[in-house]
């Protein structure tokens, strides 16, 4: 007989054992599919490289809409809600744009809550009712240009020295900048000394100064101290600049200007070698010439002085002046007088910026080896015809009489109101440091 092979048991499971554990299984399954989905999502989104440029192109209204309620929060500063980049110094060229008004923009400071505004620039304290010159806001077209951020600004001041040197309009600047930071500084943390030369703004809380030192020509000349006010008694010595630029090796943050005084005359008496012979041995030379050789002597200066790796060098471009009515069209206008509104047609040109002086500028910066950042404002300042102290200013240290400002001939077409245009030319500053 041959034996069976024995029998394996079998252990038959209860149904509802079965059951639970497949439902178990299921739900990890879908939990487990849940979760995976969720990071993926995420982590795409936070994954992908943001960097908007000018080449971004914005997505379309309903895409917009879309993809807002796919992403929820999960995305801040998306680049479809505004294709223009973050202010980059090296790529936007912040001359290409608009002025935008915005009435809901409050200035920082006004002539009356800044101590610091001479009386030249203080037109709302001289009279001036019309306030739309000071809620129009600089908008590039390649990038967002930040806001003025006055604790910002001195946090980057911290320990340093800030100085503008150059002329009347540099001193606008100069004033601006004051006024935009100094109001967030205790009284008892805070000085001004003013002199005729140089004169310094402290914060002591941040051990920091903002300073201006007149030099109308940059270069040496007879009208420096004691003014001229003839400009055909004027005599600019091209090649010295020692003098005045002692005063700036010491300094961490340099702003130059230097235009409007050239532009006083079509000849410029330029001298070579000693001031002791006085006049006898000046030569009349075209304003342009006499610039290029002035220049070039700064520039000389910068390169054998300068250490670019302690002190940034700035550059303001010519501030434009507005004294021909017919450059933006106001066949009977005169000079800026009673302008409110700024002009309008892109790219606007005026008589009173000189392309030869702009074009010298860059000629010369082009060989030199320390690097200078270029503010450039002249574009954006040419449209601005509205700006101008014009006739609520002073002069000769006196403030225009009712029956002198009803002369349009006496409009300051040269100087800006403050709060006013060289606000805008220190957000552009600041951005750039």
């Amino acid at each position: 007989m041959m034996m069976k092979p024995p029998r394996v048991g079998i252990v038959k499971l209860p149904l509802t054992t079965i059951i639970i554990t497949l439902c178990v299984l299921v739900f990890m399954a879908l939990l487990y599919a849940e979760k995976f989905s969720s990071f993926s999502s995420i982590s795409i989104i936070k994954l992908k490289p943001f960097c908007p440029r000018k080449s971004t192109e914005p997505k379309s209204t309903d895409d917009k809409r879309v993809k807002e309620e796919e992403v929820g929060k999960e995305v801040v500063n998306a680049s479809w809600v505004d294709d223009r980049f973050d202010f980059d110094a090296e790529e936007c060229n912040v001359a290409n744009g608009k002025w935008v008004f915005n009435h809901s923009i409050k200035p920082l400071y006004s002539d009356i809550s800044c101590p610091y505004i001479e009386r030249q620039f203080s037109c709302v304290k001289n009279g001036r009712n019309d306030t739309d010159y000071m809620h129009w806001e600089w908008q590039p077209e390649d990038c967002n240009l930040p806001r003025f951020n006055p604790e910002l600004a001195l946090r980057k001041l911290q320990g340093k020295r800030l100085m503008f040197v150059g002329d009347s309009l540099q001193r606008n600047q100069w004033e601006s900048f004051v006024c935009l930071v100094e109001g967030i500084i205790p009284q008892d943390q805070k000085s001004m000394e003013r002199r005729n030369i140089h004169s310094v703004f402290k914060a002591m809380q941040y051990n920091a100064t903002i300073e201006f030192y007149w030099a109308p020509y940059i270069v040496e000349s007879n009208s420096d101290v004691d003014i001229i006010g003839d400009p055909k008694k004027r005599i600019i010595k091209v090649d010295a600049i020692m003098d005045r630029a002692k005063n700036w090796t010491a300094v961490d943050i340099l702003v130059f200007n230097t235009y409007v005084w050239w532009m006083s005359s079509a000849k410029i008496k330029s001298l070579w070698g000693s001031f002791a012979n006085g006049e006898e041995g000046y030569e009349e030379l075209d304003n342009s010439i006499a610039y290029k050789l002035a220049l070039k002597t700064w520039a000389n200066w910068v390169d054998s002085t300068i250490n670019p790796n302690k002190t940034k060098v700035f550059f303001t471009t010519m501030s434009p002046t507005h004294s021909r009515s017919e450059d933006w069209g106001n066949m009977e206008g005169v000079k800026c007088f009673n302008e409110t509104k700024p002009v309008r047609k892109k790219n606007h040109w005026g008589t009173g910026s000189n392309k030869d002086i702009m074009n010298v500028v860059s000629r010369v910066m082009k060989k030199m080896k320390v690097p200078v950042s270029v503010i450039n404002i002249t574009q954006i300042s040419e449209y601005r015809i509205d700006g101008h102290s014009s006739v609520y200013t002073e002069t000769g240290g006196k403030l225009l009489t009712e029956e002198e400002r009803a002369n349009p001939q006496n409009a300051d077409c040269i100087h800006w109101c403050l709060p006013g245009i060289p606000d805008t030319w220190n957000q552009i500053l600041l951005a750039m440091l």
